[in-house]
């Protein structure tokens, strides 16, 4: 298949093998990915979900997270339709990290020290050179941290090991987001977010009543539900915590 598309950098970013807490929301997971790839020599990473889990012929692979850059739909898409279906298969057999090889290229192939911890996938079309890690962690938890290259990788066995574990960790930071994003939709009032959402956009109670029809009191009391609801200190705090987790933005 025909591919068109360019590369960027990531940027720079500290991984913590032990987790002290869950991540607070993407901005800081997306580093830890980051620090990956460089541990590893890659160019680019991209986390992908599996959906539709359970529905016969209906489960696809879907882009969660990348720094592909401008590339990323021609790139998501190139490599789901090189590999998706054995993707989605390989998954649901085995735990063993993918690899491939870009066109003309042999990196993988020319690599030993890892071939005992990962499964070979024919080559492709594909420019670029990869490993994915497959997380399986539940219906909802399923898919793969990928990472790419249009150079080489040079993977001692035991850095695949660490890599894998580290997407495993990942992964689950991920799911929590998703979990969390769900919860606040029944314990925030639609009231509790309009009002964090005009607190958000830098407009002040008396502003807010007037725009939603409301008294100040009645405001201030939203606001301060949806302080205690999201667990904040105080009001600038409730919006930074809305705003991360995805309730406004």
């Amino acid at each position: 298949m025909a591919y068109s598309g360019n590369f960027s950098d990531g940027g720079v970013g500290d991984f913590h093998s032990s987790r002290t807490r869950l991540a607070a929301g993407r901005p800081d997971i997306f580093p830890k990915l980051v620090a990956m790839q460089k541990t590893i020599n890659a160019k680019n990473f991209a986390v992908f979900r599996v959906s539709g889990a359970g529905l016969p012929g209906k489960r696809k692979l879907s882009c969660d997270m990348e720094n592909w850059g401008p590339a990323q739909t021609s790139c998501s898409e190139a490599l789901v339709a090189s590999y998706g279906d054995r993707l989605l298969s390989h998954i649901d057999a085995s735990l063993l990290p993918l690899v491939w090889n870009a066109r003309d290229d042999s990196s993988f192939t020319e690599a030993s020290d890892f071939t005992a911890f990962v499964v070979r996938l024919a080559p492709g079309p594909l420019p670029f050179s990869g490993i994915a890690f497959p997380v399986r962690l539940g219906a909802v938890g399923n898919g793969y941290m990928v990472f790419t290259t249009t150079g080489g990788m040079d993977l001692p066995g035991q850095m695949v090991l660490d890599m894998h574990s580290r997407s495993c960790k990942l992964m689950m930071d991920i799911l929590s987001l998703t979990e969390r994003r769900a919860a606040p939709s029944e314990s925030l009032s639609d009231r509790e977010i309009a009002c964090l959402q005009l607190a958000g956009d830098g407009r002040i109670s008396e502003e807010i009543a007037e725009k939603l029809g409301l008294s100040v009191h009645t405001v201030n009391a939203y606001l301060g539900s949806a302080t205690i609801k999201l667990d904040s200190v105080n009001r600038i705090q409730a919006i930074a915590k809305a705003i991360r987790l995805g309730y406004i933005n």
